[in-house]
């Protein structure tokens, strides 16, 4: 008979006591994070290998107000950066896909109405899209503009009669194909700066395909986009939007919930092959008790309280207002990496079972490998970074 082992209970290593000072309400919407991690771990692996995109539970996370990302949302529970930050996180820990869809639909959608809709635009979208009943996308990247997505060359061309014509393409847009709305970003040909579109994905001009052949994120659906001449009123312009720099003051706070999911990731590869080290035996004894297991444990937890400490620390300066944009990529900087370490030794450790979906450590290490990828590379952030600390721009 085939063995098997308990590697999806969460353990909740906190060896510094990072999260201490989460208070009852933090831990209420945590304890909500976790029972719908649950739900998800009961069907994501199905959806995973088949790379199906259960909308269903993107909706089952707007029911238990999980999709809000710390914003102020009539209606919704106002979440502190902690609780947001603890969300994220445990979102993650049961799988990237619905984390990544979470944080589109809250973290990039959500947000960009929040601070860039007008409010007649609110009232008909910010409930929809916070309940998960209407799935949002955010075009920013292009087919050829990832990093350098400053150069995006969408257009958006008056058409004198008050409305707006789009027209150029778009690439990994989550949510892109997903029969909603997609928040466009497209640079006017008038002023050449770049401003921000809703458009239905019903409207004529607007085709959406879903991206095949992923080896990550393989349970939500990102779309290659184009867009031939599509019109759109002039009450679809999110009239909060003037430059390139209103797209990306709602990128700051994203990085920052790729720093959560990170540690959600890490936290879940670390605990199973810390519950698989103590079931599993070779050589008359648990894996656990073997000095070259303990010190791959050892290691694993020094990433991880690391990510801990530096998650904490993000969320204290996010609540007392004075975060920087550089700081936050120096959150998505250093999870994303340490999640990738982590990642080698759990699989490592799992030996053939690692790589078996039932076990999740082979999910979450391809998944971590999007994750370390998007909302700015490692390359990118490397630079805001020395820009930061020495002065001089090393951007090409």
């Amino acid at each position: 008979m085939r063995p098997t082992y308990d590697v999806t209970t969460p353990l909740d290593v906190d060896y510094l006591e990072a999260f201490a000072e989460a208070t009852d309400e933090d831990r209420e919407h945590w304890d909500r994070a976790r029972a719908y991690g649950r739900e998800v771990l009961e069907r994501i692996d199905g959806h995973w290998d088949r790379a199906e995109y259960p909308l269903d539970l993107v909706a089952r996370a707007g029911e238990l107000d999980l999709l809000t990302d710390g914003l102020d949302v009539p209606g919704h529970a106002v979440m502190s950066p902690l609780a947001a930050g603890l969300v994220s996180m445990e979102i993650s820990r049961a799988d990237g896909s619905m984390a990544a869809a979470a944080a589109v639909q809250g973290g990039l959608v959500l947000r960009a109405l929040v601070h860039c809709a007008s409010e007649a635009q609110k009232e008909r979208y910010l409930e929809p899209v916070a309940s998960g009943r209407l799935p949002g996308g955010f075009a920013l990247t292009e087919p050829l503009h990832g990093s350098d997505s400053v150069s995006l060359e969408t257009s958006a061309r008056p058409d004198g009669a008050g409305g707006w014509v789009l027209n150029g393409a778009k690439k990994w847009i989550g949510n892109g194909a997903s029969g909603g709305i997609t928040l466009v970003w497209a640079r006017d040909t008038e002023d050449g700066q770049v401003k921000g579109f809703i458009v239905e994905q019903s409207t004529p001009g607007y085709e959406a395909e879903v991206i095949t052949g992923k080896g990550a994120l393989r349970a939500i659906h990102q779309a290659e986009i184009s867009l031939t001449d599509v019109r759109v009123d002039d009450d679809a312009r999110l009239p909060h939007v003037a430059t390139f720099k209103d797209a990306a003051r709602v990128l700051v706070a994203t990085r920052v919930n790729v720093g959560w999911s990170a540690l959600g990731h890490a936290s879940s590869m670390f605990e199973s092959a810390l519950a698989y080290a103590t079931q599993r035996e070779q050589f008359g004894k648990p894996l656990g008790a073997h000095q070259m297991v303990q010190e791959r444990l050892a290691q694993m937890l020094d990433e991880v309280t690391a990510m801990q400490t530096r998650c904490a620390a993000v969320a204290r300066l996010q609540a007392a207002g004075t975060l920087r944009d550089q700081q936050a990529s120096l959150l998505k900087y250093s999870c994303t990496r340490g999640a990738r370490r982590v990642a080698q030794i759990a699989r490592d450790m799992l030996g053939g079972n690692g790589i078996l979906l039932e076990n999740q450590v082979i999910r979450h290490m391809t998944d971590v490998e999007a994750l370390h990828t998007y909302e700015g590379t490692e390359s990118v952030q490397a630079l805001i970074l020395g820009r930061d600390l020495t002065g001089m721009s090393a951007f090409a």
